[in-house]
């Protein structure tokens, strides 16, 4: 059989519920999709097709098989493999393992969209040319410790307002300070200022580097991508406007977020105060959800709302408390017991000095390090470290200036 259509074939070795939306958005995207149930047929596909482009292996259905089919393509015609492996698979890969430089992974949960963004790297990178040379992983991949797998806390809160930026900017500016590889993502495409409040001019974006690919640039890890503070701190926004975002897929942004894991300590992702797709999907992959929470009603009313969101997604375990200008109205006690979470955290209103800071485009770190409210910075670092253990929850009623408050609707 030879090609009809003169467009790139994708063979696809996927579970049947997963076929019918990844073939349909690839037909969207312009390219062939052909699937195969085993390696067996695929053999007998590639017996036949000399134009498939890139192979879509499912790895933890039957390792045996898929292990198999990825001989397959690597014989004879060398075609690139898109390995869908699970986050546990991922963390299991033996880094002294053969593999291929062309080879990418993509972690589950992932969507049609994050198939086809990446087929569509792999096509524009791949080659024609058959050199029969034994590869072994790309010096992206065998250059990392795959074996290290450093922390994704997501900073998050339904209400703006309540110091969610501060908090993930000195939390890690205080992780830096530390010693610690820090990757700062402003995933806020819509009210997002990281950059301004670092100071930073000019700093690349996830859409830039995205489009480039599309334009047959390089692909880039978001290591790669994001642009170095003065402190060693690294910052990513995800675009510069709130207007041209179609580029950013949700599950592919996610998939690159577990993949920073392996170059930083900690990754921190600033999100827009929504339950957007995005957001969700980086819910999804967070090791931690931190929840800043200011002592005034619409947000203890906001963050009782997220438990609720959480318990039904399924990640309530992750949230972590942080109470920012504590002690300014309701105590610490009242405000765990309203929402039902115990304090993570405890950060005092800066004043001045946070206005100081964001005027000069530095961190509380930088600037003012043996003050009280960036002591509890560096306190909090330590507590995402595992180094100083979170208070115990106290017990007692929410009041509001000494009042008793009811905050449930």
């Amino acid at each position: 059989m030879s090609p009809t259509s003169g467009r790139p074939a994708v063979a696809l070795l996927l579970p049947p519920a997963a076929r019918t939306p990844v073939v349909d958005e690839l037909r969207k995207a312009g390219y062939d999709p052909l699937t195969v149930a085993n390696s067996d047929e695929l053999a007998d596909l590639l017996a036949t097709r000399r134009d498939i482009a890139v192979g879509v292996i499912d790895v933890d259905g039957d390792p045996e098989d898929a292990g198999r089919a990825w001989e397959l393509l690597h014989e004879g015609q060398d075609i690139p493999a898109l390995l869908v492996v699970s986050p546990q698979t991922l963390d299991r890969l033996d880094p002294d393992a053969g593999g291929h430089e062309t080879d990418e992974y993509l972690t589950r949960p992932y969507s049609a969209e994050s198939i086809r963004w990446r087929v569509e790297a792999m096509v524009i990178r791949s080659t024609t040319v058959d050199d029969g040379s034994d590869a072994v992983f790309s010096a992206d991949l065998a250059g990392s410790d795959w074996s290290r797998r450093g922390q994704l806390v997501a900073v998050f809160n339904p209400k703006g307002g309540v110091g969610k930026t501060m908090i993930a900017v000195n939390l890690a500016a205080a992780l830096t300070a530390r010693g610690k590889r820090v990757i700062l993502v402003d995933a806020d495409t819509v009210t997002g200022h990281i950059p301004s409040s670092l100071g930073m001019d000019g700093v690349g974006t996830v859409v830039d580097a995205w489009c480039d690919e599309l334009e047959g640039g390089p692909t880039l890890s978001f290591d790669e991508m994001a642009s170095a503070h003065q402190s060693g701190l690294k910052v990513l926004p995800l675009s510069s406007s709130p207007i041209h975002t179609e580029i950013l897929d949700s599950e592919r942004i996610a998939q690159a977020l577990v993949q920073a894991r392996r170059a930083a300590d900690v990754v921190i992702v600033d999100l827009h105060p929504s339950y957007s797709p995005l957001n969700r999907a980086v819910f999804d992959t967070a090791d931690r959800i931190m929840v800043p929470v200011t002592p005034d009603l619409p947000a203890i009313r906001a963050a009782i709302k997220l438990v609720e969101v959480a318990d039904e997604l399924g990640v309530r375990d992750r949230l972590s408390l942080v109470v920012n200008r504590a002690q300014s109205g309701v105590s610490v006690a009242d405000l765990e017991r309203a929402v039902g979470l115990p304090s993570f955290g405890q950060i005092r209103s800066g004043g001045m000095l946070v206005v100081r800071a964001l005027n000069e485009g530095r961190a509380l770190a930088e600037i003012a390090p043996r003050e009280k409210i960036t002591q509890e910075f560096f306190t909090l670092a330590d507590r995402v470290l595992g180094v100083v253990p979170a208070a115990e929850p106290a017990k007692a009623g929410l009041r509001l200036f000494g009042r008793p408050v009811a905050v449930r609707s």
